[in-house]
């Protein structure tokens, strides 16, 4: 493949990295919940009025509005490419928080940060990855999907600090007014490096020889029809349900966990945490392309299972110890992004790339329903026990069972190239905006 192209394909890479950096906001909502939660508590004139079980339900809906979103988002971008696709997703986020930051309404709440921004999560989320992976090889797709993902499990790196510089001297409802204006520029800004390849473009191997240990390619593409028809697409989607759900649990009270030991540098724990969930995409994504998505899968939900044991006696002592918090914050959030990377890897393995915006739209509504169920039963049980040690328990039982459907899944074919990394006319890879 010529230098120019291999640079096209680093820069749409990158570019998807970028927006999803700004998307990622979702992850930052235990403190804007936090921000909540103390006006309800102070009361007075002009402030939030809920019902204390109901601080999750915008991040739940969220979340579920943006995973069957991703079904819509996934047929634009099929259709008229990534870069329309993720216009309308920089401003339809822009659009929710621009009307959140005028309001204490909760049903304003669910709309502008449920429904809109969560719409515009979807779009912007679904017109990142697909043109980065149609640009390299087999070998490649779990390092690309991982890099372009890692964006949307970094943001918080920033965001948190910076929401809480921004909440410390404007207040909560004008730094919703910053975050949807910067989503305008942002997102819109770099939906225009999102382009795929050329038609007919198709690339292969980079060097003669195998191409690594699990590089596969689908005998065909499937559509979401046929995709629905196969047994191992359901046992994909509950797996996807499970790690998902347990994950999106704690990093949506992961605030509020810390604020015992860490008072107001909880937001610290937010912020580390991203780097744990950004690394978990890369690294499960480079590990999956050398022993296989099956494996490091089952490693994974093995793993995020022990965690979840773990973090009953440190999250449920009187004193909890703010180092082991915040290493035990980090690792589960490793554990959750290896979701985002593994995931939309298998939906190309099995399913091919020709209709992987619609496919994976659908796989990805397992993360949303994950993140809706559990994040509202994590709530409730909170809200009820004042302790998080049901949501624990049940999160460990969950993934214990995901871990051993995981091993059920069919082993990756080992594929044979004998050409350099180039471009060949092999096959139409859709739209080219």
């Amino acid at each position: 493949m010529s230098q120019q192209i291999k640079n096209k394909g680093w820069m749409v890479t990158f570019s998807g990295m970028g927006i999803n950096l700004a998307l990622g906001i979702l992850y930052t909502w235990s403190i804007f919940k936090g921000a909540i939660k103390q006006s309800i508590e102070a009361g007075g004139e002009g402030a939030f009025n809920w019902n204390l079980a109901s601080l999750n339900d915008p991040y739940a809906v969220c979340c579920i509005v943006f995973a069957f979103a991703m079904i819509l988002a996934g047929k634009c971008q099929d259709k008229f490419g990534p870069r329309i696709t993720a216009f309308m997703g920089g401003l339809l986020v822009s659009i929710g928080f621009i009307w959140i930051s005028t309001t204490t309404s909760y049903a304003a709440w669910i709309f502008g940060f449920g429904v809109l921004a969560g719409t515009g999560i979807g779009f912007g989320y679904s017109a990142a990855t697909p043109p980065a992976l149609k640009w390299f090889p087999p070998a490649k797709t779990g390092l690309i999907a991982g890099l372009v993902v890692s964006g949307f499990g970094l943001a918080s790196v920033y965001i948190a600090p910076l929401s809480q510089f921004l909440l410390g001297i404007w207040g909560l409802q004008k730094a919703m007014l910053f975050f949807g204006i910067a989503f305008l520029a942002v997102v819109c800004g770099l939906s225009m490096m999102l382009v795929n390849p050329p038609v007919g473009y198709k690339p292969v191997a980079e060097s003669a020889g195998r191409v690594g240990a699990t590089a596969s390619l689908p005998q065909k593409d499937a559509g979401p029809s046929e995709m629905m028809k196969a047994p191992t697409f359901y046992i994909i989607w509950f797996i996807y349900f499970i790690g998902a759900g347990a994950g999106l649990m704690v990093i949506g009270s992961v605030a509020g966990m810390a604020k015992q030991s860490m008072g107001e540098m909880a937001f610290l724990a937010v912020a580390i945490m991203a780097i744990g969930n950004a690394g978990g995409r890369i690294i499960a994504g480079i590990l999956s392309d050398k022993i296989g998505r099956r494996a490091t899968l089952a490693i994974m939900l093995t793993f995020q299972m022990l965690l979840m044991l773990a973090a009953i006696p440190m999250v449920g002592a009187t004193h909890s110890n703010a180092v082991l918090l915040v290493i035990l914050a980090t690792l589960i959030g490793f554990n959750y992004g290896t979701n985002l990377s593994l995931f939309p890897s298998l939906t190309k393995d099995n399913w091919g790339l020709k209709n992987f915006g619609t496919n994976y739209g659908i796989v990805f509504t397992a993360w949303g329903v994950g993140g809706f169920v559990m994040g509202r039963l994590s709530q409730m049980l909170q809200a009820s026990s004042n302790s998080y040690t049901s949501s624990f328990i049940t999160a460990a039982v969950l993934l214990a069972i995901g871990a051993v459907l995981a091993l059920t899944l069919k082993s990756e074919k080992k594929e044979e190239a004998g050409e350099k990394y180039q471009g060949t006319p092999l096959m139409a890879q859709g739209p080219s905006r």
